[in-house]
C-alpha cells in the first residue's frame, strides 16, 4: 500500500487547523476543610471577595476570607455534598441573583429558586448582584410621596415615606410583623389604581409553618398579586439566612431602577446578625461587643442605604454608580426602594448592640411595647420614642392638617394620665384632656388585616382631634367608628372621603364630618 504525500498533508493540515490558538486559563483549587456550611480552599490565590466559586458536583459557594495560604468561602447548598480534597473552579463572576417580573407572587429561596411548586420562573430574568453600592447622593432625591400603611396610628404619627429606612422594633410577641404585613396588604389600592408598590417580603430564621401562614394570609387579601415572598427557614444553611435579606434588596433595586416602586421587609435583621454571628466564628473572624463581629455594622448600613428615592431626571439617573450590566439602557428614574427592618429586643432592651446600630442608621422607629400589646391597645405603637425623621413630608395635605398636633396630644396624655393616678382633684381642663385623650387611644385601636384607606383615616382623626366623640362612652368609641365609617362611605364617598384621600380638605367637608358624628352621637347615647 503506497501512501500519498499528498493525503498525509491534507490530513495534518486539517488536524493544524481545528487546534485553537488562544490559551483557556481556569483557576482550580482544592478543599482543605469544611465544616458547617463554610469550606477552606487551598490553590485559589487570585480570587475576590463575593466571588462565586463552584464544586465539581454544581454546588456553589460565595468568597468571604482572604487569607494568605487560603480563602474562606461559605456554602450556598448542604455541608454533607461536599469532602476534602474535592476540586473547585473559580466563576469569575460576583453572586448575583436573576430577576425578573415573573418573580411577582412567587414563593423563592435566596438564590431565586422556586419554592411554591408553581414550575420555572418565567419572563425575561436580568442578573442582579447580591451586593451593590447603594445609590451617590447625587442620584437621590428627598423622600416627598407617602407610602400608605393603612395603620391610623402609624399615617398620622410616624409617617413613612417612599424611599425611607423605617424599623419596627420590640420584643417578641407584640405585633412587628403584623404591621409590616398589614403595610403590604394596604398597597392593593394603589396596585388597583395603576401605581403598584411592588412588595418583597423577606422571611429569615422563621419556621416553615409560620411562613406558609403568612403566604396564605397574603393570598387571601389579593396581595401575592405584586408580592415576592424569599424565604430562608431556621433549617436553612447560615449562609442562606445571612445573604437572604440581600436577595431581596437585589428584587427591590430591580423595580427601583426600572423607575418602578417598591418595599422590601426584612423580617428579622436580628435573625441576620446571628447568621453572619454563626459564620464570622466559623470562618474564626474576632468577635466584639456581644460576641457579633464589629462589621455587622457595616453590613447592616451596606444594606439599609440600598434604600433610596431614585431623582426623577432621566441623564442623571442613566449614570447612577454601580449599576448592573444587565440594567444598561433599562434604567429609568423617579423610582424608589422603601425598606422597613424588623429588630427584635430582649426585654425591651433597644440599648443592645444590634438595636443601638439599626437605630442610627435608619430614619425613624416604630417602637411596639409588651404593655400596651398585653392592655389589648394594638398596635401596641409607643408614641413617646416612636419617631419618623422624613414627619410630614411624607403625608398628604389633609393629614397634615388634621392630625399635625396627635403625637404631642398622646405624648402630653400619657404623661397626664400617669400623673392623674397620684392626684385626687383636677381641674376641668386636664381632665377634659385626659378624657379626650383616652376617646383617641381607644380610636387609634385597629384589628389585624384591617387596613384603612388615608381618607377614611382623615375623617376619623378629625372627629378625635375637635373633641366631637367627649360624649360618647369610651366602651362605645369602636361601635361610633363602625357606623361614622358606614354613613361616610355610604353617603359622603365622592363629596368627603375621595377629596380628602387626594389631600385636599374643606370647611363644606368638615361641616359635614361634623354633622354625621353628631347623628352618630346621638344614636349611641340615646338611652
Amino acid at each position: 500500500m503506497s501512501i500519498k504525500p499528498s493525503e498525509v498533508s491534507r490530513m495534518l493540515l486539517e488536524q493544524l487547523q481545528e487546534i485553537k490558538g488562544n490559551i483557556e486559563y481556569e483557576e482550580v483549587g482544592t478543599v482543605l476543610q469544611v465544616s458547617d456550611g463554610v469550606v477552606r480552599i487551598y490553590g485559589l490565590a487570585n480570587a475576590e471577595a463575593e466571588e462565586l466559586l463552584e464544586f465539581d458536583n454544581g454546588i456553589k459557594a460565595i468568597v468571604m476570607n482572604l487569607e494568605e495560604d487560603n480563602v474562606g468561602a461559605i456554602l450556598l447548598g448542604p455541608t454533607d455534598r461536599i469532602k476534602e480534597g474535592m476540586t473547585v473552579r473559580r466563576t469569575g463572576r460576583i453572586a448575583s441573583i436573576d430577576v425578573g417580573d415573573g418573580m411577582v407572587g412567587r414563593v423563592i429561596t435566596p438564590l431565586g429558586e422556586p419554592l411554591d411548586g408553581a414550575g420555572d420562573i418565567k419572563g425575561e430574568k436580568f442578573e442582579m448582584p447580591l451586593d451593590r453600592k447603594a445609590p451617590g447622593v447625587i442620584f437621590r432625591q428627598p423622600v416627598s410621596e407617602p407610602l400608605q400603611t393603612g395603620i391610623k396610628s402609624i399615617d398620622s404619627m410616624i409617617p413613612i415615606g417612599r424611599g425611607q429606612r423605617e424599623l419596627i422594633i420590640g420584643d417578641r410577641q407584640t405585633g412587628k410583623s403584623a404591621v409590616a404585613i398589614d403595610t403590604i396588604i394596604n398597597q392593593r389600592a394603589a396596585y388597583e389604581a395603576g401605581d403598584p408598590v411592588y412588595c418583597i417580603y423577606v422571611a429569615i430564621g422563621q419556621k416553615g409553618s409560620t411562613v406558609a401562614s403568612t403566604v396564605n394570609t397574603l393570598r387571601r387579601h389579593g396581595a401575592m398579586d405584586y408580592t415576592t415572598v424569599v424565604v430562608a427557614t431556621a433549617a436553612d444553611t447560615a449562609a442562606l439566612r445571612y445573604y437572604a435579606p440581600m436577595s431581596g434588596a437585589a428584587i427591590g433595586e430591580y423595580f427601583r431602577d426600572t423607575g418602578r416602586h417598591a418595599l422590601v421587609v426584612y423580617d428579622d435583621l436580628s435573625k441576620q446578625a446571628v447568621a453572619y454571628r454563626e459564620i464570622s466564628l466559623i470562618l474564626r473572624r474576632p468577635s466584639g461587643r456581644e460576641a457579633y463581629p464589629g462589621d455587622v455594622f457595616y453590613l447592616h448600613s451596606r444594606l439599609l442605604e440600598r434604600a433610596a428615592k431614585i431623582i426623577v431626571q432621566q441623564e442623571v439617573a442613566e449614570k447612577m454608580n454601580d449599576l448592573p450590566p444587565s440594567l444598561a439602557g433599562r434604567v429609568k428614574g423617579g423610582g424608589s426602594l422603601t425598606a422597613l427592618p424588623i429588630i427584635e429586643t430582649l426585654a425591651g432592651d433597644v440599648s443592645a448592640y444590634i438595636p443601638t446600630n439599626v437605630i442610627s442608621i435608619t430614619d425613624g422607629q416604630i417602637y411596639l411595647e409588651s404593655d400596651l400589646f398585653n392592655q389589648g391597645f394594638r398596635p401596641a405603637v409607643n408614641v413617646g420614642i416612636s419617631v419618623s425623621r422624613v414627619g410630614g413630608k411624607a403625608q398628604i395635605k389633609s393629614m397634615k392638617k388634621v392630625a399635625g398636633t396627635l403625637k404631642i396630644d398622646q405624648a402630653q396624655y400619657r404623661e397626664l394620665e400617669a400623673f392623674a393616678k397620684f392626684g385626687s382633684e383636677m381641674d376641668p381642663v386636664t381632665t377634659m384632656l385626659i378624657e379626650r385623650g383616652r376617646r383617641t387611644k381607644a380610636l387609634l385601636v385597629q384589628q389585624q388585616y384591617s387596613p384603612m384607606p388615608v381618607g377614611e383615616q382623615v375623617a376619623v382623626l378629625y372627629c378625635a382631634m375637635h373633641n366631637l366623640l367627649a360624649d360618647i362612652p369610651l366602651d362605645k368609641v369602636s361601635g361610633f367608628e363602625t357606623l361614622f365609617l358606614d354613613i361616610m362611605r355610604t353617603n359622603h364617598k365622592d363629596t368627603v372621603i375621595d377629596p380628602l384621600a387626594a389631600g385636599n380638605i374643606n370647611d363644606d367637608m368638615t361641616g359635614i364630618i361634623e354633622k354625621v358624628a353628631k347623628e352618630v352621637c346621638d344614636t349611641l347615647v340615646q338611652p
